[in-house]
C-alpha cells in the first residue's frame, strides 16, 4: 500500500488549504482512513477519520473548520481545512487501518505505527 500525500504548504491564519492524498495498491477494504499530525516536540494526534460506511469523526480542535472526504473511484482521501490557526502548524500525514487486529484505532485519537502511513506533508500556519 502506497500513500502520497500533497497540499501542505505556508499560509496565514485564517486561510484554507486542500490537502490530497493518493491511494496505490490498496487490495484490501480499509476499516478507515485518516488525517492525523504531529506538530514540533509534540505526538502524533488524530484529526479527522472516515470509515467504509463515510462516517466521519473529528479531533476536538478542529470540529467545524476540517472536512475529510473521499473519491473512492480514484483513489484520493481529501482534508479541507479552513480557518486555519498558528496551533494547526503540524505534519500532517495520511493513514489506513486495514488489519482487522487494529480496527480499535478507528475511534482512537492514536494510531498504530504498524498501519499504513504516508510521508507526511507539512502545514505552516503564520499569525
Amino acid at each position: 500500500v502506497q500513500l502520497v500525500e500533497s497540499g501542505g504548504r505556508s499560509v496565514q491564519a485564517g486561510g484554507s488549504l486542500r490537502l490530497s492524498c493518493g491511494v496505490r495498491s490498496l487490495t484490501e477494504d480499509s476499516y478507515c482512513m485518516g488525517w492525523l499530525r504531529q506538530a514540533p516536540g509534540g505526538g502524533r494526534e488524530g484529526v479527522a477519520t472516515i470509515n467504509g460506511d463515510g462516517v466521519t469523526a473529528y479531533g476536538d480542535s478542529v470540529k467545524g473548520r476540517f472536512t475529510i472526504s473521499e473519491d473512492s473511484a480514484r483513489g484520493i482521501l481529501y482534508l479541507q481545512m479552513n480557518s486555519l490557526k498558528p496551533e494547526d502548524t503540524a505534519m500532517y500525514y495520511c493513514a489506513a487501518v486495514t488489519d482487522s487486529r487494529r480496527a480499535s484505532d478507528c475511534s482512537s485519537g492514536s494510531w498504530s505505527p504498524d498501519n499504513h502511513w504516508g510521508q507526511g506533508t507539512q502545514v505552516t500556519v503564520s499569525s
